[in-house]
């Protein structure tokens, strides 16, 4: 594989590491006191990763119908009740501080792209890309879904790099920790995404 080739480009693209956190320490400092009240940011923070979670837990579940992979499978397993556990965290805080409440499901349902605001949310999947991922199978849908959710945790990621550049946002407790929480555990995702998703690629081009 030469050097510059497409292949080794792409390889490279999914090799390439995250920026560290943007997090000032006067938030975590904040936090750790539990003194700070919830901003505005914080409940678009906590609402649209409600939706954010949601598409992933429904492209996660079309693993078994789609012929993945064991590894993959596992992999969807964890994402599914991992992010299904979060959205009633999310949810929970929500109620706790009397703001309306999202409930995704009749839009996984009828929109699967979730089409109007959350499509612009970063990393969401477009109709057009989850067409493709629905229509693939096997080996094609192993490699399409974990570039597709690749991307998507890397969206999740700037949208907790984007809470913590608020002004005052991030700095109420339960956020900053479920924040913390998600860029944690979908950095560590990526990595073991994109080690998965290199021999899928050099196998496409053998």
């Amino acid at each position: 594989m030469k050097r510059g080739s497409p292949l080794a480009v792409v390889i490279a693209a999914c090799l390439t590491t995250l920026p560290p956190p943007v997090w000032a320490q006067a938030k975590s400092d904040t936090a750790a006191q539990g003194s700070a009240s919830f901003t505005a940011g914080d409940v678009e923070f906590m609402s649209g990763m409600i939706y954010h979670h949601a598409q992933a837990v429904m492209i996660a579940g079309w693993a078994p119908s789609h012929g993945a992979s064991q590894s993959v499978q596992a992999l969807c397993e964890r994402i599914v009740v991992g992010q299904r556990d979060e959205i009633a965290l999310l949810q929970t805080w929500l109620r706790n501080h009397h703001q309306a409440v999202p409930d995704p499901s009749h839009e996984m349902m009828g929109m699967p792209g979730m089409a109007g605001a959350h499509a612009s949310m970063p990393g969401m999947l477009t109709p057009a890309q989850l067409a493709q991922l629905d229509s693939a199978k096997g080996t094609d849908f192993d490699r399409l879904f974990l570039r597709l959710m690749i991307q998507h945790h890397q969206g999740a990621i700037t949208m907790v790099n984007q809470l913590f550049a608020g002004k005052g946002s991030g700095e109420e407790e339960t956020v900053y920790r479920m924040a913390a929480n998600i860029f944690g555990d979908q950095t560590t995702e990526i990595a073991r995404m994109q080690q998965m998703l290199i021999p899928l690629l050099l196998q496409g081009k053998s």
